[in-house]
């Protein structure tokens, strides 16, 4: 009776060891196959106000998904990627070739999507006679070869934002005196609004529909148009960002936004969400917030022939 004792309380002793390898072993190949429903996205934390208002709405529709968002740097969000911690981002570029290659050494082959068109907007105080900028005097500005009493300001220095910065200079360093990062595009806002003498550099999707917390703020700013000497179509013409002129490509500072899903899988709820971001009412939410949806909506026109 002992001994039958005994082995039964081995067995119990290695089904809870069975079992709790195979909690381990799911918890690691958690970001190789997308079968819970609850899955992670890290994402640039720029795009924080459109993919709040597309995640909030696809949440709603699809109650037994449960997708989260963590907002970080580009260069932590990368990093996310390329250590395994995230099989999907949100990023403002592509990959990189040794980007790809570490991704493939681990046997994924990355999908990119497209989803929206944002703009690098700069801003300045309501009170500021500031109105227009070209694309020269931004890249002298930010290189320190114009002398200049304002202060530019723009969120953290590991941002889209800074990287997209550097390669419009040709890779040169933004260490001028009076250049500062922040800590976010809210701050940025919030600085300038408070600083007559200041130029902010921001996404534009966050001056659009602000949150309330920082809606004062907004009000406080205003967008300054730029030129572009170097364009074919308007040489001489200063634009601000808007749906039109990023359809037509008028004004020069544009970024898109990409999800890249390293599953590779058209099934779960990281692929139903990018699925989502693309559909007719995922794009109509990127129309709404003013940003550029990657497929313009469709309209439906009903007309009555109603006889006389």
């Amino acid at each position: 009776m002992k001994s039958n004792l005994t082995f039964i309380m081995a067995g119990f002793l290695l089904l809870g060891v069975f079992q709790s390898c195979k909690r381990n072993t799911s918890a690691r190949n958690f970001n190789q196959v997308d079968t819970s429903r609850t899955v992670q996205f890290v994402s640039d934390e720029s795009f924080a106000p459109i993919l709040d208002q597309e995640l909030y709405v696809f949440k709603s529709v699809q109650t037994h998904d449960k997708p989260e968002i963590i907002y970080k740097s580009e260069n932590d969000a990368i990093r996310y990627l390329l250590n395994d911690s995230t099989s999907f981002a949100f990023l403002s570029r592509n990959l990189k070739p040794d980007e790809l290659k570490t991704l493939s050494e681990r046997n994924s082959q990355p999908m990119v999507t497209k989803f929206a068109i944002d703009a690098i907007a700069l801003i300045v105080n309501e009170a500021s006679a500031d109105t227009t900028i070209t694309v020269a005097e931004i890249k002298k500005m930010l290189t320190g070869q114009t002398k200049t009493d304002k202060n530019i300001v723009f969120d953290n220095p590991n941002s889209s934002l800074v990287r997209y910065l550097k390669d419009l200079t040709g890779g040169a360093d933004l260490k001028a005196k009076n250049i500062y990062a922040l800590k976010s595009n809210k701050e940025v806002i919030e600085y300038v609004s408070k600083h007559p003498d200041a130029i902010g550099i921001t996404g534009f999707s966050w001056l659009n529909d602000p949150d309330a917390d920082y809606a004062d703020a907004a009000k406080n700013v205003k967008i300054v148009a730029v030129k572009d000497e170097n364009s074919k179509d308007a040489p001489n013409q200063y634009f601000t960002p808007s749906q039109t002129t990023l359809s037509l490509k008028q004004y020069p500072l544009i970024r898109e936004l990409y999800i890249i899903n390293c599953i590779g899988s058209k099934n779960g709820t990281g692929a139903e969400f990018e699925h989502f971001l693309v559909s007719d009412r995922g794009q109509r939410i990127v129309l709404r917030s003013g940003l550029l949806p990657i497929k313009l909506p469709g309209r439906e026109i009903m007309t009555h022939s109603n006889k006389l």
